[in-house]
């Protein structure tokens, strides 16, 4: 699995000009399944998220985590994380796991971030979607397993 972690001061999700899924301070997340990933892998990368430490404290330092400070969490499945582009310029998308796997795990993953007690948002699996970021920092921390 990978993760792009990107702290925001807000972010939207809509699909067909409809939000689907909205948040307010916390983190965007971007998540790729890959062929071979599993639930126990998904479990752990919630889990390190959760604690990540970096959101800003009083000082302006990144030393907390978004639970810590309150925030909130949109996910959104994004394929294409697993791009290979080593031969000729169409990205080929073969390391991706099935649409019926990434959903499992997806699901997976979401339901163990829920399990922390902090709001959680999604975009909609599978579909089109016009993704509304407003960075904060910025900070993008990729995380893989």
């Amino acid at each position: 699995m990978k993760l792009v972690i990107q702290r925001v001061k807000k972010a939207k999700v809509s699909v067909n000009e409809k939000t689907v899924g909205k948040i307010e301070r916390g983190l965007f997340i971007l998540l790729g399944v890959r062929e071979g990933d599993t639930l126990e892998s998904a479990g752990r990368l919630a889990d390190k998220l959760v604690k990540l430490r970096i959101m800003s404290d009083d000082k302006d330092k990144m030393n907390l985590s978004v639970k810590e400070v309150g925030g909130e969490i949109l996910v959104v499945s994004q394929f294409t994380l697993y791009a290979d582009t080593m031969n000729g310029n169409r990205p080929s998308f073969i390391k991706a796991a099935n649409p019926t796997l990434a959903e499992k795990i997806y699901n997976h993953f979401i339901d163990r971030l829920k399990s922390n007690d902090i709001k959680i948002e999604t975009g909609e699996f599978g579909k089109y979607m016009i993704i509304e970021p407003v960075l904060d920092g910025p900070v993008t921390i990729l995380l893989e397993e």
